[in-house]
Order: structure tokens, then C-alpha cells, then sequence
């Protein structure tokens, strides 16, 4: 398993074409706007070898029996499910911050279930390219990016359907030896500072779509990639001095980037899907239900730290003991801990999978997603009201640094006498950061927007059966 600092010299040696701001990125791990996430992400690889966090950062391969970094493994138990949720809030106290690695993690899960199905119906070799892949992750310990969803251009129309059919990831050519693909994925978190590419579809697919039911895994640095970094609220602080960050050592959300793919070929071995549009709602499925499966545990996570964000200024200010700021924490922890809560309940409720796949409950997966897109707002409104006005209106840590403004900040920033001015201001940046406009948007839209978690709880809702315990309780018989 690798420390945080062998992960960070292994992305030193890959050459990708990196673009930020109109300008090449040469080295994601120093560069100030991607280095808080790479920074973020080597805190899964320091937490596996830290002996306080090892039975959750770490597993038992399946495989090869060794113990690896739990982002590399293959859900086996409910207690698999447990753990993982677990080291996720660990992390997000940790870290503040998106920590990126679950997507390729969740991705490789759902795959292993879909492509033994695949296999089973067609006769393919899937899985088994899929299990030679797992295992090299697993031996080499390599951060994995799950690029599922796609320009999409007009959303009315199917992939097939499109003006540009380079809208969605497709097959433009088949090989003997693999295949060519073009198109581009969105929002990618992590994947400038991610050594591998699982490239899943990103919506349902029918036969006329066959050339867009594709997926497979590529190396970061394979030619034909090129990524361009996405702007975030407030990224220009990174360029110059700390304290404007807020969270400067791990940032705040997940460095999200357009990934482009320009006629990049990919060897047969490492094809996991291609032509059979049928499965690709069931790769959709299971990878959306593993990924909301997580957010009540890392947002929870980061909502421990907002809460404590909001206490401590709330000791600046001289309000700790108001009864109002009291009720309005307490408000914040019941609605983490309800979070939190979820992501236990569906991973409890995990059933094992004909491939050997321990699989989230999706009915309450999908709920712990709903609930995030409205509780973690409600926290953010609530450490924003504790705070004050300060948060929109503090002046930059280069006017803090002024020899001629500087005092007049120090003095009139100042709060409770127990707390210095620059650690007011420190720990308002923190909560700016922790509740930005980035960062929110990430919560609703992240692992799907709320819409896509409604239409899969009716799906999943079973009223028929539902509707049938009303009826026997109500006296109606069946046929009225």
C-alpha cells in the first residue's frame, strides 16, 4: 500500500495534458489550484497506514488475500459497507474536503456485479478482464477516476439521436486489438491527481445506441486525454497568500475537470462493456446507489467540521451561550447524524450479488442523496447565521498584512478578548470556504441531481405492494 507521499511522487511521473486558467498545469502536485486536492486524496493512502484508522482504511483482497487499501476493495459483507461509510466521515473530519477516490472505487463495485451479468448472458470475458484490472489496482494501489456522465448536449434527444455524436463517449472504431473512442466526461472530481480512467455510460441505452454502451479503463497519461480544470467560487485565492483560502492545506470541493477523449485507443483487456445497450441502466444503477450510499458519511464528515467552525466563531463573537446559538447547533448535528445514519441503514441492509458483490440497499441509497441535497443546505444557512456578516465582507489577508490598513483591520475585526483578530477571521474563512457556492452545488448535484434520486425511489418504492396492505386494511377486496 502506498503512503501519501509515494502517491503524490507517482503522479509526478505521469505526463498529461493538464489545462487551467488558459495555461499547461506541469505538475498537479505543486501547482496551487489542484494541489489541495491531491492533498486531500494522499490522506486515503496516509489513513491505511495511521494504526488508529487501519480496520477501516484497510481489507482483506478476495483475490490475493493481502491487506490493501479499502479504496481498492471489493465489497464482501454488509460489514464491508459499514466500514467504508465509516472511513468516509473519518475522512471528511480529516481533510474539510472532498477526497475524491470513491468514485473510481464505487465504479470498479459496480462494475463487478454488471459485467458478471454480461458475461452470463452473452458468453463474453468481462468479468474476468475486470478482475485482472481489480487486481492490478489493488497490487499497485492506484487512485482510480469513474467518469460516468457526458455532455449530453440536447436532453431531449438519445445518444444516437444527437446533432454532434461525439456528445457521449462512443465507439468510432473496432479493432483486432481494441477499440477507438471520442467524446468527453464532466464534472470528474479528482481527476487530474487519478492514475486510471473507468469510463462508464452515463444514462439507459437501447440497441440504436450501441456505439455510446461502452466501458473501459485507460491510463491518465494515455495519449488522446486532454483535461481542462473547471473554475470554483473563490480558486484565484490559491494563487497568493493562505488565510483567504480557508482551508488551504486540503481545499473545499473535489477539483472537477472536462476530461477529453480524442480518438484514444483502448486494448481489448481493459473493455468491459461494448455494444450491449441493455446493461447499461444496470452499470448506471449500481454505480449511482454505491455513490449516494457515501454521502451521508463524507458530507457528515464535513459537516463535523462545520459545526465545529460555527461553535468556534460563535466564541469569537462572545455568543457561545446564547440559547439560539445553542438550538441552531444542536439543529446541525441532528441533521449530520441523520445523514450519517442513512448511509449505516442502506449499508446494513447490503445483500450479496450472484458475482460475489455485497450491494447497497438502492431504495435507502437513494434517500441518503435526497436528504443531501437538502440537510447539508440547511447546515451551511446555519453556520452562515451564527457567523454573521463577516462572511461576505471580510477584507483580504493582504489588507490584514498592510502596514497602513492592517491595524485598522486588527482593530475593528477584533471579537471576544480570548480569540485574536486573525483567528476570527481564520476560522470565517473556513466556514465561507466549507459552504460556498461550489461546494453546495456539488452536494445537489453530485452522484446525480435530486431528480434522478426520485425517479429511482419510484422505481424502487414497490406501491403495488404498498397499496395492497391499504386495501386488506381498509376491507377492499382484490378487483375493486
Amino acid at each position: 500500500m502506498l503512503t501519501g507521499e509515494e502517491y503524490r511522487e507517482s503522479l509526478r511521473k505521469l505526463k498529461r495534458e493538464v489545462y487551467a486558467f488558459g495555461e499547461k498545469i506541469e505538475d498537479v502536485v505543486e501547482h496551487p489550484l489542484t494541489r489541495p486536492h491531491a492533498n486531500a486524496a494522499a490522506m486515503t493512502y496516509e489513513l491505511a497506514h495511521d494504526p488508529r484508522y487501519q480496520e477501516l482504511a484497510t481489507a482483506t483482497s478476495h483475490l490475493s488475500g493481502r491487506r490493501i487499501n479499502r479504496f481498492t476493495h471489493i465489497h464482501q459483507s454488509p460489514d464491508d459497507l459499514v466500514r467504508k461509510v465509516k472511513l468516509l466521515r473519518a475522512l471528511g473530519q480529516q481533510t474539510g474536503a472532498c477526497f475524491q477516490r470513491c468514485v473510481g472505487f464505487d465504479a470498479l463495485n459496480a462494475l463487478y456485479i454488471v459485467t458478471y451479468l454480461i458475461d452470463q448472458e452473452h458468453g463474453t470475458e468481462y468479468h474476468s478482464r475486470l478482475q485482472n484490472f481489480v487486481a492490478y489496482v489493488q497490487e499497485t494501489d492506484v487512485m482510480c477516476d469513474g467518469a460516468m456522465t457526458d455532455s449530453k448536449g440536447n436532453r431531449a434527444l438519445r445518444p444516437s439521436g444527437q446533432e454532434d455524436p461525439d456528445l457521449y463517449v462512443r465507439v468510432v472504431e473496432r479493432r483486432r486489438d481494441g477499440i477507438v473512442v471520442r467524446g468527453a466526461k464532466h464534472h470528474q472530481t479528482g481527476a487530474v491527481n487519478s492514475h486510471e480512467l473507468v469510463v462508464l455510460p452515463t444514462t439507459a441505452m437501447r440497441e440504436e445506441d450501441s456505439d455510446y454502451a461502452v466501458s473501459f479503463a485507460v491510463p491518465a497519461d494515455t495519449p488522446g486525454l486532454t483535461f481542462i480544470f473547471g473554475r470554483q467560487t473563490n480558486d484565484e485565492r490559491k494563487l497568493g497568500g493562505e488565510i483567504d483560502q480557508g482551508n488551504p492545506c486540503f481545499g473545499s470541493v473535489g477539483g472537477e475537470a472536462l476530461i477529453v477523449f480524442d480518438n484514444v485507443f483502448v486494448p481489448w483487456e481493459r473493455v468491459f462493456m461494448c455494444g450491449e445497450s441493455e446493461f447499461a441502466l444496470p452499470v448506471v444503477e449500481a454505480f449511482s446507489s454505491y455513490h449516494r450510499q457515501n454521502y451521508g458519511a463524507c458530507k457528515g464528515g464535513l459537516a463535523d467540521v462545520l459545526i465545529g467552525a460555527a461553535a468556534l466563531i460563535a466564541r469569537c463573537n462572545g455568543v457561545a451561550d446564547a440559547a439560539h446559538i445553542r438550538d441552531k447547533l444542536v439543529e446541525m448535528v441532528h441533521l449530520t447524524e441523520t445523514l450519517f445514519n442513512c448511509s449505516l441503514a442502506c449499508s446494513s441492509e447490503g445483500q450479496m450479488t450472484p458475482s460475489g458483490v455485497c450491494y447497497v440497499n438502492p431504495l435507502l441509497a437513494n434517500t441518503v442523496k435526497m436528504n443531501t441535497t437538502r440537510f447539508t443546505y440547511e447546515i451551511a444557512r446555519l453556520a452562515h447565521d451564527i457567523a454573521g456578516g463577516l462572511l461576505g465582507t471580510l477584507p483580504s489577508e493582504k489588507d490584514l498584512r498592510h502596514p497602513v490598513v492592517g491595524p485598522y483591520v486588527q482593530k475593528y475585526f477584533r471579537g471576544a478578548a480570548d480569540f485574536s483578530t486573525e483567528a476570527r477571521i481564520r476560522v470565517a474563512r473556513l466556514i465561507e470556504g466549507m459552504s460556498s457556492c461550489s461546494a453546495l452545488v456539488e452536494c445537489m448535484h453530485g452522484a446525480g441531481s435530486p431528480q434522478a434520486q426520485r425517479i429511482a425511489m419510484y422505481r424502487q418504492a414497490n406501491l403495488a405492494e404498498k397499496i395492497d396492505l391499504a386495501k386488506r386494511l381498509a376491507g377492499i377486496a382484490d378487483g375493486s
